[in-house]
């Protein structure tokens, strides 16, 4: 049985006159716009020949756009809202602030810094910054908050964006997070049902499982998206991840090889979310190029099956000519019914009423603020000092067993050498990355204003790649054939700092050692002269650096991080830092430290 949507109730609690709107505007469609209001799309261009001309040939509901600055986003959404028949809903990813909307918006924090403070205000104020920035530029949806667990320290998809590993905590941070963003008008669609986090793939490129019981799901995710569902949670996002063990127990008789992902699965969004959670939202797919997707049916048959599984929204064309006419091909067969079409239809523009775009037709630029107005609420002084409480509060000293390490100041610490250590530098993570400037630049900077003597290491690596190739291999195979006194180091620095910054993007968020040997490169030095490891962006170091006897975890290496550092390592502020996640990775020389 299809659980079918009760606009009269939460989350969209729509009065009979917006019900009506809703049940005129199904009628007056012709079935292809009914087949284009189940997409979100991105767009290829800002332009409004570009923007028009999907919005006439497709008639897609909803947007998810490219990033760009506040005013390029502002022009670009009142094009799309002005111009398409029907009213827009058109998303960002605000997961850590406003600057998930706009480049040039206010980064709170990604969701582990913000729970890593301890107070439950900030998440709010995550929120509302976010809703803030967003709804000035013309968005009013988001894919966020992020309600996955922790409980891998080795998935690259989460391991730095989710709250963390406590169940309470997400549910808390959540709801906070969702009051402060629909204050400004904007639905929020919580991420990756049925859970992330628990494997350690990347179901962009692979599937992914979750392998939790029914039992220990239920305890776990199953109480998040209850309560939240309880909360008034509008939007979910429907994550191509596998729940095996939860769908044999639901039905004994199925085989392993029938099981889908949650965005193809009926059983896992009807029967489970909105059958025994009580969901009563509307729910879009992640996105549709991700191999935890694609690799579990041809496209012809994905498209129509996610909507009939009980996805209301369709997140991104590959082809939009291919696309729209596979799934109207999918409804013509049968394997999309008139059922859960029109329930699919009602759910999405149930949200619209629900935002009051309905009152607006006519005269949907009244629904933005004069230009100059918006551009005056993005990254506010006022939001950059929420900013700079939450990256003070944030920093987490997890291991402090090297005795009187602190404070560092001049006096105890002239010359200071600092490493950077780093992971994999491909992928998406670098190019999104860019050639921002390196933590180590910024912290040498602050170091040296102090009064301290800061070299910032060249790794044995680099030096080489900078060699002519046909020397490269000699100055190899020196490398590990040579050794050096351990007075090199202690003659010529009084304190190490290791700064690890391991890509935040990349499928493997692990450190990866240079070629090197009896270099600062890697720490065998920890006994030798005081250490001290920070890392930046990456919660799980410690794993690759067992040895060292204080550890830090950052969350981030924006510039008031750093100086928030750079202020406790010196004594001037307290380490506050509440770890959100298991920072020693559940491993037992983790927690190691001899002191000599």
């Amino acid at each position: 049985m299809t659980h079918l949507v009760d606009l009269t109730k939460k989350p969209f609690n729509l009065n009979q006159e917006a019900i009506e709107w809703i049940e005129k505007t199904i009628n007056e469609m012709t079935l292809d716009e009914k087949i284009g209001q189940l997409f979100f799309n991105m767009g290829a261009s800002r332009s409004e020949e570009y923007l028009t001309d999907v919005l006439d040939r497709y008639h897609i509901a909803a947007v998810r756009y490219n990033r760009g600055s506040s005013s390029e986003i502002y022009d670009q959404n009142l094009i799309l809202q002005t111009k398409s028949k029907l009213p827009m809903l058109i998303a960002a990813n605000t997961e850590a602030g406003g600057d998930g909307a706009v480049t040039d918006g206010t980064k709170v924090g990604d969701e582990i810094k913000v729970a890593a403070t301890n107070d439950p205000k900030y998440a709010y104020e995550m929120g509302r910054i976010a809703g803030m920035e967003a709804s000035a530029v013309g968005c009013n949806a988001s894919f966020a908050p992020i309600v996955d667990l922790t409980r891998n320290w080795r998935n690259p998809i989460i391991a730095s964006r989710n709250w963390g590993a406590n169940v309470d905590q997400i549910i808390s941070l959540s709801k906070e997070y969702m009051k402060g963003i629909m204050q400004y008008n904007i639905v929020p669609f919580a991420k990756h049902f049925p859970g992330d986090g628990i494997d350690e793939r990347d179901h962009h490129l692979s599937f992914a499982s979750n392998p939790m019981s029914k039992e220990e799901w239920m305890s776990t995710f199953g109480r998040i998206y209850g309560e939240l569902a309880d909360a008034g949670l509008p939007g979910v996002m429907a994550g191509h991840i596998h729940l095996p063990n939860v769908e044999k127990e639901m039905h004994p008789e199925r085989d392993l090889d029938d099981m889908l992902p949650a965005s193809l699965n009926k059983t896992l969004l009807d029967e489970l979310l909105r059958g025994e959670l009580g969901y009563n939202g509307a729910i879009v797919t992640d996105a549709s190029h991700m191999v935890g997707m694609t690799a579990s049916m041809p496209r012809r048959d994905l498209l129509p099956t996610a909507i009939e599984a009980g996805c209301d929204l369709f997140l991104f064309f590959n082809d939009p000519d291919e696309d729209i006419q596979w799934m109207k091909e999918g409804y013509e067969k049968g394997i999309l019914t008139e059922e859960r079409l029109h329930d699919a239809l009602r759910r999405t523009l149930g949200l619209k009423a629900k935002l009051g775009l309905h009152n607006y037709e006519g005269r949907r630029q009244e629904l933005f603020m004069a230009k100059d107005k918006a551009m005056a609420l993005i990254n506010t002084l006022e939001s950059q000092k929420i900013a700079d409480e939450v990256a003070d509060k944030a920093v987490t000293l997890v291991k402090d067993k090297q005795k009187d390490i602190f404070p560092v100041n001049p006096e105890r610490y002239r010359h200071i050498l600092l490493v950077n250590v780093e992971g994999y530098k491909g992928g998406f993570g670098a190019m999104i990355a860019g050639n921002k400037q390196r933590a180590s630049d910024y912290m040498k900077e602050l170091l040296e204003a102090r009064g301290h003597e800061v070299t910032v290491w060249e790794s044995t690596e680099e030096r080489i790649m900078k060699l002519p190739q046909e020397e490269r291999a000699a100055a190899i195979a020196n490398v590990y054939a040579q050794k050096q006194p351990i007075a090199n180091l202690t003659e010529h620095y009084d304190l190490i700092i290791n700064l690890v910054d391991v890509n935040a993007g990349g499928t493997t968020q692990r450190i990866i050692w240079p070629a090197a040997k009896g270099t600062p490169d890697q720490p065998f030095y920890v006994h030798e002269i005081p250490s001290i490891v920070i890392s930046v962006q990456h919660a799980f170091a410690l794993a690759d650096m067992p040895q060292v006897g204080t550890y830090i975890n950052a969350y981030d290496g924006l510039p008031s991080t750093i100086s928030a550092v750079v202020a406790k390592l010196a004594g001037e502020s307290e380490f506050t830092g509440v770890s959100p996640v298991d920072a020693y990775c559940g491993l037992i020389d983790t927690h190691l430290w001899r002191q000599c």
